[in-house]
């Protein structure tokens, strides 16, 4: 059993919500953000933040009448006992989606690692420093959650000073000329941006992932999740006025995720280049860290309702479902090979925004005993609802291919999970 000494803390917490955040926004989805709304970026992030803080009341609730690291895959679960199939589907879709996520950051990991050294053009060396991370964090993440948590508070609060010092420089560069005129293309693009980069807030639910590791969950809970998110969206609304007030849209859009690298030259010149470049690998990096921390847990809790293989519950000496971490890793390293950036923030982005939408529906049918407030439940289940259509529309008209993708991917999702399920059965009946 483990002591409460040993249990993840407050600033561990919080730090596992930034670093979840962080590594998977500012950084990746920076330039997609500009060449879909233009100078009403910050707004799009702000509105990432609404989202994401009222999708995190629904999963605060759920997390403290439910404690289970298996987190909405259990939400679900006990919302919909008489149709399991969809916590099930919903549980496998979401690994798939943090498989995904993980990628992206090993990727962007690797390509900064290499710009920093001076061998942009490499692709040997940038998927050396993809995979080199993935294993150093796979590693970590084997020795436990308290080796991860400490590892996560050093990152990420070297981190988070980084880009304050950034942000604090970065404004004496901003232009007003450069944010006129601010909403030219109307409130629907703000909308159509927020969607897509709201994989840029996907992490702090994995806080929820870690509650049977959690010193007194009541107090800390809500206080990591969110402060994670008000930290995250804060930085993500300054660095972003900064950018687009700093440098002209074709530049931004053209940069991807460079975006605020380039962004920091003008002010601050090689030396900017170099601190955000040092930045984004610690954001990636602990982006990496945090999600395999929580997405392992779900895995392993998954394992032992047999929703998965049971391989996957397996735990070593530090209570680590070892076999989840390792297949997550694996996974990871095949897919930073293949995928690119928009294929996987718009697939994340949806997935995490199903999810969401998913969740609020359980809480509101469960609200008698999360004890939350209806008409708030309901209209953050709208807002979500919103979103998620407007993504769609978004998709369809500037790429159907990308969303013909996203669909193959869930699809790939539930026939793992009918297959397994399958198995499952037959090996019962011999």
């Amino acid at each position: 059993m483990r002591t409460e000494n040993n249990k993840l803390k407050f600033q561990e917490l919080l730090a596992i919500g930034i670093g979840a955040m962080i590594g998977g926004g500012v950084f990746s989805v920076m330039g997609l953000a500009v060449s879909i709304t233009g100078n009403a970026t910050p707004i799009a992030f702000a509105l990432g933040g609404v989202l994401a803080l009222v999708a995190g009341y629904s999963y605060i609730k759920l997390a403290l009448a439910f404690r289970d690291d298996g987190a909405s895959f259990t939400y679900l679960e006990k919302a919909f006992p008489d149709k399991p199939f969809i916590a099930s589907i919903t549980g496998w879709t979401v690994i798939l989606g943090y498989i995904g996520t993980m990628a992206l950051y090993a990727f962007t990991f690797g390509a900064y690692g290499s710009e920093l050294l001076g061998q942009n053009e490499s692709t040997i060396l940038r998927q050396l420093l993809s995979v080199g991370i993935i294993l150093f964090f796979m590693i970590i993440n084997l020795y436990g959650a308290k080796s991860s948590g400490r590892t996560e508070d050093i990152i990420v609060y070297t981190k988070v000073m980084l880009l304050g010092l950034l942000a604090i420089a970065g404004l004496r560069g901003v232009e007003i000329s450069e944010l006129s005129p601010f909403m030219d293309r109307g409130v629907l693009s703000i909308f159509m941006a927020a969607a897509l980069i709201f994989v840029a807030f996907e992490g702090f639910q994995l806080i929820t992932n870690t509650i049977c590791e959690t010193a007194e969950p009541v107090r800390n809970i809500p206080r990591s999740i969110y402060g994670s998110i008000a930290i995250v969206t804060v930085i993500y609304v300054l660095l972003s006025f900064i950018a687009v007030g700093s440098l002209p849209e074709s530049r931004l859009i053209a940069a991807k995720e460079y975006a605020l690298a380039v962004a920091a030259e003008p002010v601050l010149g090689n030396g900017g280049r170099i601190l955000v470049s040092i930045a984004a690998l610690l954001a990636t990096a602990s982006a990496i860290n945090a999600t395999m921390l929580g997405a392992s847990r779900m895995m392993a809790q998954m394992a032992s309702q047999q929703e998965m293989p049971q391989a996957f519950s397996f735990r070593n000496r530090e209570s680590v479902p070892w076999m989840a971490v390792v297949t997550m890793a694996t996974l990871t390293i095949i897919l930073t090979y293949f995928g690119g950036l928009e294929l996987i923030a718009a697939f994340s982005s949806m997935t995490f925004l199903l999810v969401s939408l998913g969740i609020s529906l359980a809480n509101l049918k469960l609200q008698k005993q999360t004890q939350s407030l209806p008409w708030l439940v309901v209209t953050g289940a709208i807002l979500l609802a919103v979103t998620i259509l407007t993504l769609i529309i978004f998709l369809v008209t500037h790429s159907p291919s990308q969303l013909l993708w996203i669909g193959s991917l869930f699809l790939f999702a539930v026939c793992s999970e009918q297959l397994f399920k399958r198995n499952r059965r037959s090996k019962k009946t011999e």
